[in-house]
């Protein structure tokens, strides 16, 4: 049983209050890479600007607050900016499948995200992965429930966002219970991350099974209220590399690594990860399509 549901912008307020959590980082500003800007698309370079789509909150990498971000991508993307001599602007769709409509369609020229890297999406888009990632859960503190793995998610409500490589996940795992004659999962589909952990601080779902590191955001800011579960597992996941995403065979992807390469030797990269406490996500080399198969 599916429930997509769109949280209120106060929902989203209350589920982001609370101190921000990076650390108080002056980042450099990048000098203009003159080779870089001159392997933009010439459409780019004469109108100076970007436009980077995400897909509402994901923190610490976008945080939306009405039509501002902050967040490590969006500190990443500044610098990138920088590099390239062009201002990048930020816009916000409802939901994955919204935001790859708009690169493919060419209404946005990249997406920044991170957003999963998988083969059955690099049928279509190229991505330009710079981070690592890990699937848990996060669940009430005291974990009353006692979720642990996927197999322990069997008769509890897990939230997952639509659309996501963790919904197909929890998915599979739904009929897995129901195959071995264990108790129903149920699945909670919500179109961003605010209103699905607002579900579980809410005790209508048990568990939010998502990307560890705005997993970890969100449970710092819980009060005390949240905890994090099966760590250190594979959660029905193989590696899970992460980036940005772009339309497939785009020039624009390989100008977009070869930025992050720079941000990445001259300390920024990095510097900018540690603000966010993002270090258990920071990979030494960023490259194109190295996602691997999209879990069964």
């Amino acid at each position: 049983m599916h429930s997509k549901l769109i949280a209120s912008a106060a929902l989203a307020a209350l589920v982001l209050a609370g101190p921000a959590l990076a650390q108080e980082t002056a980042i450099p500003k990048q000098s203009v890479n003159d080779e870089l800007r001159a392997r933009l698309p010439e459409n780019i370079r004469t109108e100076g600007k970007m436009i980077s789509v995400n897909n509402g909150s994901f923190p610490p990498y976008e945080i939306v607050t009405g039509t501002e971000m902050t967040g490590a991508s969006n500190d990443l993307t500044d610098a990138i900016g920088q590099v390239l001599g062009v201002k990048i602007e930020h816009v916000t769709v409802g939901g994955l499948p919204a935001l790859l409509a708009g690169v493919n369609s060419g209404r946005y020229q990249f997406a920044f995200g991170p957003v999963g890297d998988f083969k059955s999406r690099e049928e279509s888009n190229d991505f330009v992965d710079w981070v690592q990632e890990f699937v848990v859960f996060a669940v009430q503190k005291g974990n009353p429930k006692g979720i642990t793995s996927l197999d322990t998610a069997c008769g509890n409500r897990i939230a997952v966002m639509a659309g996501g490589s963790a919904e197909r996940v929890i998915q599979a795992q739904a009929e897995k219970c129901k195959a071995d004659g264990k108790e129903a999962l149920t699945v909670q589909s919500y179109t961003d991350q605010p209103s699905s952990i607002l579900s579980v601080r809410s005790k209508r779902a048990d568990a939010f099974f998502s990307s560890q590191a705005p997993l970890t955001y969100f449970v710092a800011q819980a009060n005390g209220q949240l905890e994090l579960t099966g760590t250190g597992q594979r959660n029905g996941f193989e590696d899970l590399y992460q980036g940005a995403v772009v339309p497939k065979g785009s020039p624009l992807g390989p100008v977009l690594l070869d930025a992050i390469k720079l941000l990445m030797s001259n300390g920024t990269y990095a510097q900018i990860m540690k603000k966010w406490g993002l270090e258990n996500n920071m990979i030494k080399e960023p490259g194109i399509n190295l996602g691997g198969a999209l879990p069964k």
